[in-house]
């Protein structure tokens, strides 16, 4: 990324502070350099060897857990590129399917089985103290300001991409309906997009206006996380920590944000696919939005990576629940880690050289990442940077404040997003009332 939008989102990051982005996982793959027949799947640009230092020397192989199911081809490439230019071994495993990400190192750890390298977000630096290797020695920390600082363990994160979240749009449909994306800044202009679109279904082609699934078991880490963090920061400042501060002095709300929040969802639940807002999957959700069935979807850039992947433009809209709200959330949403009882200078080595070119080149160019890196040549291709960088290069933009709530809190109020939809919970008032009461109850456990 050029360094002038690095220094823009350097700005409001959370540097002393996301899995997919999508935190999905379990049915592990794994699979490694040597892999072929996964290499050959995504293969890497030809750019110039790196250079080996001392600093990057490894002979032990060295295992990544990779979190982001939808660029395993592109990490296998990355694995194999590592192993032609420094000789050493990178073994990928990728976690795919419908378990948590969390749950799955859990497991691992319990059989003694870590790997070397794995995803945190920032709130869960207290699950793992102790146990995270100090990075601050290493090149790399000189070319960014998105590393993860935690006060007890020093550096401890590398960040891989920068990734924002909002409502993911088809600009194409909103073009054909007479919708114009920048205007949706209040809950009555979406109201009327709304009614617009829904009454052109037939017309534009598409089942619903809204991709948008709260089915807790498979996609909790999504509402709970992603969406319920548009209540912790949308319209804000990225340096603002207001709601995410009253939070975390035991589960306090606003109830009146939280019932206009609660109002827009309500809006999103009425206008949306009903087989996928209470029983999808995300991949469902993400191939209904790619193939023109949904106007909106509530993920980010992470869920459309390469320009082939669409027939249209992307961009993002604000979850304008209130008026005035124009931000997106941007920034570090998950860092890998070094486990400090794995290869530790295995890993090191991997990330002095995943900072440089060859390796940025598969990441942005391949991947459809975003790079953190200031030195980074390579202009993300992902269909949605060109939106994502006009809110940041407009300073609208607010930070990823959602992963510093309490570790775990996204699996009770999922369900509270689950129950809404379902019509369980009828009104933005009772959700509001709902929602309170179980996040007092876990944030007081």
């Amino acid at each position: 990324m050029k360094k002038k939008l690095m220094s823009v989102l350097l700005a409001g990051a959370m540097a002393a502070s996301l899995v997919a982005c999508g935190e999905t996982a379990a049915d592990t793959t794994t699979t490694s350099s040597d892999n072929t027949e996964s290499q050959t799947e995504a293969p890497a640009a030809e750019t110039p060897a790196a250079e080996t230092t001392d600093a990057t020397a490894s002979v032990e192989p060295v295992r990544l857990l990779n979190g982001k199911p939808e660029i395993d081809a592109q990490m296998q490439a990355l694995a194999a590129k590592y192993q032609e230019e420094t000789g050493n071994v990178l073994t990928v495993e990728t976690i795919g399917g419908d378990t948590n990400a969390s749950d799955e190192l859990k497991k691992m750890y319990q059989a003694d089985n870590m790997p070397d390298i794995f995803v945190i977000e920032a709130n869960q630096t207290a699950t793992w103290d102790g146990m995270l290797a100090d990075l601050s020695d290493c090149e790399w920390t000189g070319k960014t300001g998105f590393e993860l600082v935690d006060a007890s363990m020093g550096t401890i994160g590398f960040p891989y991409t920068v990734e924002a979240t909002a409502l993911g749009y088809n600009a194409d449909l909103l073009a054909k309906a007479g919708v114009d994306p920048s205007t949706l800044t209040s809950p009555d202009a979406w109201k009327a997009a709304c009614e617009t679109l829904d009454a052109k279904k037939d017309e534009l082609g598409i089942t619903a206006v809204f991709g948008w699934c709260a089915e807790p078991a498979n996609l909790g880490w999504s509402s709970g996380t992603h969406v319920f963090g548009q209540y912790l920061d949308a319209g804000l400042k990225a340096d603002d920590t207001t709601y995410i501060d009253l939070l975390n002095d035991g589960g306090k709300i606003d109830e009146e944000r939280m019932t206009k929040f609660a109002e827009f969802i309500g809006m999103m639940n009425q206008y949306s696919d009903p087989a996928l807002l209470v029983d999808g999957t995300y991949d469902n959700q993400v191939a209904g939005f790619k193939d023109g069935k949904y106007v909106f979807i509530t993920q980010g850039n992470w869920c459309v990576t390469s320009p082939d992947d669409v027939s249209f433009e992307c961009g993002f809209a604000p979850y304008a629940f209130e008026d005035g709200i124009n931000t997106i959330i941007a920034g570090p949403p998950s860092y890998w880690v070094a486990y400090s009882e794995g290869n530790v200078d295995g890993a090191k080595a991997f990330f002095n050289w995943c900072a440089g070119d060859s390796a940025q080149n598969i990441l942005v160019n391949d991947a459809g990442l975003v790079s953190p890196f200031d030195d980074c040549q390579y202009e993300a291709v992902n269909p949605f940077y060109k939106s994502m960088k006009s809110y940041i290069d407009a300073g609208n933009y607010s930070g990823w404040h959602t992963m510093l709530k309490k570790d775990g809190l996204q699996n009770t109020t999922c369900q509270v997003f689950a129950d809404y939809a379902k019509g369980k919970i009828a009104t933005a008032e009772d959700f509001t009332s709902t929602i309170s009461q179980v996040i007092t109850s876990y944030y007081n456990n």
